[in-house]
């Protein structure tokens, strides 16, 4: 059995250990060791990384109560052996997995919900709560959350007695065996845990919720906590001097800019869009023939099947055709007979694809002039 010294004390980076097996697995090697301060992943909590005796520590897992440490290179059996544990990375680690602790302690005595999936993913530290939380409920446990890393409360580490245990109110995500392992924070939270935390609250730095979702019958919670927090907070500022210096307005003036930004696009939008539709009415009384077709890039998108629609008017079919990057889009249109037919010659003479009722077709056409097209569709 592996003594975890990580247990004793979350600070302790370096240490001395003596190699007890050492195995290949697929190309790298397999390490035990009579104590560690390497915390293994588990409980949605990521391994610590490092270096093991000049070896760089990949990754480490739990098996059959040994901590396992995979490493690039094979260390001798029997060796005493120097482990440093990755200082940034442990850090980061604690402050997420304290955060989460805090956070998910209020969601339960505020809200009587349980934390029923937790992970430090590489982005984000995700919680998923059996119950509904608005976006009020969200701000109210950030605020409450940030005053108790503020606070700076000390952040206990228990291994009480199966009676003290009984006695004992905690969180815990499943009946427990044999010694338990308490983290206590006052005034937020007590829960079974077996992972790394910072010793006072105040090294959390800060913790910020990114997002949420409905999940299942609950929510799901992003948040950040310490470095990740600060460094996402300067990411997103960032943005907003990118886009008040482009929008040439007061970084908190942003939203406001862009929402009349927005409303100019829309008006200048629709005006495009009546234009368009005036520039194909021009163009389309010039066809008066039994067969009909218009090349406009001006016409808006939405608007192809209603023009498809005119044009047919008192002709036997109507194609309209909008330029693409390669070929165009069309909709074809007759008030008198199928158009599936000519649809699928056309698609054949110059590519592409399309369908839709008898009366209205749209697709693609992937290649031919405009001129090459109406050659065709005058012998349909």
């Amino acid at each position: 059995m592996t003594i975890r010294l990580y247990n004793q004390d979350s600070a302790l980076l370096s240490f001395t250990a003596t190699v007890t097996g050492c195995n290949e697995k697929k190309g790298q090697f397999v390490v035990t060791l009579d104590r560690t301060a390497f915390f293994p992943e588990g409980g949605g909590q990521g391994a610590d990384h490092g270096t093991l005796g000049g070896a760089q520590v990949i990754d480490c897992h739990e098996a059959g109560g040994e901590v396992e440490h995979t490493v690039d290179r094979p260390l001798a059996v029997g060796s005493m052996v120097e482990g440093h544990v990755d200082a940034v990375r442990r850090l980061d680690m604690m402050q997420q997995h304290s955060g989460e602790h805090i956070f998910s302690g209020l969601v339960c005595s505020l809200f009587g919900y349980d934390n029923v999936g937790f992970h430090i993913g590489s982005e984000a530290v995700t919680m998923d709560f059996n119950g509904p939380l608005t976006q009020a409920d969200i701000d109210r446990v950030e605020a409450m959350a940030n005053e108790i890393v503020w606070q700076n409360v000390p952040v206990q580490t228990l291994l009480p007695s199966r009676e003290e245990l009984e006695s004992m109110q905690y969180r815990s995500k499943k009946a427990l065996e044999g010694e338990v392992r308490i983290v206590n924070i006052p005034g937020a939270d007590t829960c079974a845990c077996c992972g790394t935390h910072v010793k006072q609250t105040g090294s959390i730095g800060q913790i910020k919720v990114l997002g949420w979702q409905k999940y299942k019958s609950g929510v799901r919670v992003s948040i950040l906590c310490g470095r990740r927090a600060l460094a996402e907070e300067n990411a997103l500022l960032e943005q907003v001097r990118g886009a008040s210096s482009a929008l040439s307005c007061r970084q908190h003036e942003v939203a406001q800019a862009v929402q009349h930004l927005m409303a100019e696009r829309d008006r200048l939008r629709f005006k495009a869009e009546q234009l368009g539709l005036q520039i194909f009415e021009m163009m389309a009384a010039h066809e008066t023939g039994a067969v009909r077709m218009v090349v406009c890039d001006a016409l808006p998108a939405g608007a192809v099947r209603k023009a498809a629609g005119k044009l047919c008017q008192g002709a036997r079919l109507g194609l309209v055709l909008v330029p693409r990057e390669e070929g165009y889009s069309f909709a074809l249109s007759s008030e008198t007979e199928d158009v599936r037919p000519v649809t699928r010659a056309l698609c054949a003479a110059f590519g592409g694809k399309g369908g839709g009722p008898k009366d209205m077709t749209q697709g693609v056409l992937a290649g031919g002039t405009a001129e090459e097209i109406r050659g065709v569709l005058n012998t349909l």
